[in-house]
């Protein structure tokens, strides 16, 4: 299957019971992880009195931290089974929030400890994340990619349509605690479904070596980088993503501020419009299925670039409420489409024996981007005022589409791995 060319797939395709139960072991941990959506800072304000510098840093810091401690364990995943590491980094994220009932239990809580589960959880985050795309790479052919990633997508935006308003009631009966519990619980239920899959997976493609070199290191960005049509697609979604995030905060400003919005509002300004990434992402596979992947992949990606720009004429009142979900909800849309055939290209380009590597890359330098920008946005929105911060994080977001792959990619030309055996 070419990226460039249509895609012949029936409706509600079956992946197989495998996918299936990794399926639900992301829907249920992604699930757990919007119900505890804000948990961290409002632990430390409500429980630990910190001030908006220390919630600041909890956000910012404990991201970037976390994405460098991933980066050694790319390569370290490589070289191992994926599902096992799956199981392990689950696990390792079940366990370290664990500690922080038990620690405010013991009237132990610290602002350090929520620092380091952040790290922690962080880190195991992006591993994760990595070895699932390898793993997905190896449990399903080519030609499911793109079906798969999609219903990840829909998933995606069904929990946080979901989460939100389920953790917030959680948090009003029970404080925010307890939805760290419960974000832990989905982690050890996730597991417990990788476990289940049961089968054998394809060994790697050669043992790790006994100590990890420099360049083993960098082997990911090196990979992306030598790749032509990973390169700008690379840069496209770092600079994207991070201008959209580092717009959230000067918009909170915004609204909750100088506009005067209750906090119910500004939640339902971006939570309704979530629909739209579950329409979007089951267009995504009809419209590749019709027009191609790379026709989708550039018009997805030019029409997701002109919406943040509109936030800048947020005014107060039921019209500026309206025009945020009306702005927020045909980003969404379009990121939807586009984000599902976006994984499906890069891990069409990636060989099997690269994929935890460039994947592990991918996501650090994203994350590492959006902390980064973030953090300039907050002293810009300081100096020159929200609406222009959000304004000029638009006026860039017009340019990425220049960073998108002028050219239909075509699959790496590597063998296929051998099939999962069930």
């Amino acid at each position: 299957m070419r990226s460039g060319h249509r895609l012949d797939h029936p409706p509600g395709r079956r992946l197989g019971p495998r996918f299936g139960w990794l399926w639900g072991a992301y829907g249920t941990s992604a699930l757990g992880t919007w119900l505890a959506f804000g948990a961290f800072p409002l632990i430390a304000v409500r429980v630990l009195h910190a001030g908006p510098a220390e919630v600041a840093a909890l956000s910012s810091a404990g991201a970037a931290v976390g994405a460098a401690v991933a980066v050694p364990l790319g390569p370290w995943v490589e070289f191992r089974r994926k599902r096992p590491v799956l199981i392990a980094m689950d696990l390792v994220r079940c366990a370290a929030l664990l500690t922080i009932p038990v620690a405010f239990a013991l009237g132990g809580l610290t602002f350090l400890q929520l620092m380091l589960v952040s790290v922690v959880v962080g880190a195991a985050d992006i591993t994760f994340r990595a070895a699932s795309g390898a793993y997905l790479k190896t449990l399903l052919p080519a030609a499911d990619l793109l079906v798969a990633n999609a219903r990840f997508e829909s998933t995606a935006w069904t929990t946080t349509i979901i989460g939100p308003p389920l953790g917030g009631a959680a948090t009003g009966l029970l404080g925010p605690v307890a939805t760290v519990v419960a974000d832990a619980v989905s982690y050890l239920l996730s597991a417990l479904g990788l476990r289940a899959m049961g089968g054998q997976e394809p060994p790697p493609e050669r043992r790790p070596a006994a100590r990890l070199r420099a360049g083993d290191l960098l082997d990911g960005w090196r990979y992306i980088l030598a790749d032509t049509t990973l390169r700008p697609l690379f840069f496209n979604t770092a600079l994207f993503n991070g201008l959209v995030m580092a717009a959230e905060p000067p918009l909170a400003v915004l609204m909750l501020g100088r506009l005067g919005f209750a906090p119910w509002q500004y939640g339902l300004a971006f939570a309704a419009p979530s629909i739209g990434g579950l329409l979007g992402s089951r267009l995504a596979r009809p419209l590749a299925a019709r027009f191609g992947q790379h026709r989708v992949l550039v018009v997805s990606g030019t029409l997701r670039a002109p919406w943040l720009a509109g936030l800048a004429l947020t005014g107060p009142g039921t019209g500026g409420l309206l025009l945020v979900a009306g702005v927020e909800l045909g980003l969404i849309f379009c990121c939807a489409v586009f984000n599902p055939v976006s994984a499906t290209y890069r891990l069409e380009r990636t060989t099997t024996d690269r994929a935890a590597r460039t994947l592990t890359a991918w996501t650090v330098t994203t994350k590492a981007s959006t902390a980064l920008l973030t953090a300039v946005w907050g002293v810009l929105g300081s100096l020159l005022g929200p609406r222009t911060a959000i304004g000029l994080a638009g006026a860039l977001l017009l340019a990425t589409p220049l960073l998108l792959p002028r050219r239909a990619a075509t699959p790496h030309p590597a063998p296929e791995p051998a099939p999962v055996r069930p």
